[in-house]
């Protein structure tokens, strides 16, 4: 098993461990952490992604951290308002 395979694979357990954390109720969509973790995961992702060229996976991991970004950027930006 190659570095790439090996970080793909990290990239895929950090969003299912976020998303299984959501659906057991044992973390909110909108906490600093699921976004962290979304945002680290598919961040990972999109960035092999982009060394093998693989277009369809460019677009939905490179949406899903820029959308997990966002969040990040809003939360922090109401946390410096407050």
């Amino acid at each position: 098993m190659d570095g790439e395979q090996i970080a793909q694979i990290i990239g895929s357990l950090l969003i299912l461990v976020a998303f299984i954390l959501l659906q057991t109720k044992h973390m909110k969509a909108t906490s600093t952490s699921y976004l962290l973790i979304n945002f680290i995961g598919a961040g990972i992702l999109a960035v092999t992604a982009i060394m093998t060229v693989q277009w369809g996976f460019i677009i939905l991991e490179g949406v899903w951290s820029l959308v997990a970004l966002g969040g990040l950027i809003q939360k922090a930006t109401q946390k410096v308002k407050a």
